[in-house]
């Protein structure tokens, strides 16, 4: 079985289904999710780049410190640019609530974690942790849009939830992948090391998947805050 032609395949369909749902969801008009689509691919197609030639991976590139910038700084960019830009602010706002919630479902990728730890390609704690944390927080996005959608009572209240939940994976997962990475931050020594992260596919997921899910995150936080502030009913909340 080669895991990383099957990996390839199944994380570029993954990165697919983002792409598509958040061009289509934020976009006024067809010229603007094609706009959308291609800066979003634009930076899945670098993030490929990078991987092919290694940039990071630590015995000739980046390591872990290029690995953390990988991933923070297009969730500052992405932030910045979706409150700066009026017609993709205007877009935040009207994407619907239940959108942004069931894109996380491509999260149940994390079965790719427990399977390259199973075959001994990537270390525990780190591994299991981000693996399962993953699969729950992706299978749990289908029902709780599905609740969003329907505009069920205290629907609102379970999205707090999960969205802390969702985000602390994230955060967690990213800190024991670096911290399992060769290089200076490293600090649980299990063998085999977290480096095939900063290789091909696997570099896709810190690179690309994680910073714009954490982004999305981050976005459900703000539609959550800002509807309270409104002071809205909870079914009128949710149907943002």
């Amino acid at each position: 079985m080669n895991i990383g032609l099957i990996g390839s395949i199944e994380l570029t369909a993954l990165a697919a289904i983002v792409i598509a749902a958040l061009s289509i969801g934020f976009a006024s008009n067809a010229a603007m999710g094609i706009r959308i689509a291609i800066w979003l691919s634009s930076w899945f197609v670098l993030v490929v780049i990078l991987a092919a030639t290694r940039a990071l991976y630590y015995q000739h590139g980046l390591g872990a410190p290029g690995l953390g910038v990988t991933v923070a700084l297009p969730i500052a960019i992405l932030c910045a640019t979706v409150a700066r830009v009026r017609s993709l602010s205007e877009g935040f706002h009207r994407v619907p609530l239940w959108l942004l919630v069931g894109v996380h479902t491509v999260r149940l990728l994390g079965v790719s974690f427990v399977v390259l730890y199973a075959v001994h390609r990537l270390p525990a704690p780190f591994a299991p942790v981000a693996g399962w944390g993953d699969i729950f927080v992706g299978a749990m996005a289908a029902p709780i849009a599905w609740l969003v959608y329907r505009q069920i009572t205290n629907a609102r209240a379970i999205v707090w939830i999960w969205n802390l939940i969702g985000i602390a994976d994230l955060i967690v997962a990213v800190g024991l992948g670096v911290t399992s990475s060769p290089g200076p931050a490293r600090l649980i020594f299990a063998e085999p090391s977290s480096a095939i992260m900063t290789t091909l596919p696997w570099l896709l997921i810190p690179g690309f998947l994680v910073p714009l899910l954490f982004a999305v995150h981050i976005g459900i936080f703000i539609r959550l805050v800002n509807a309270r502030k409104l002071a809205l009913t909870p079914a009128q909340t949710v149907a943002e």
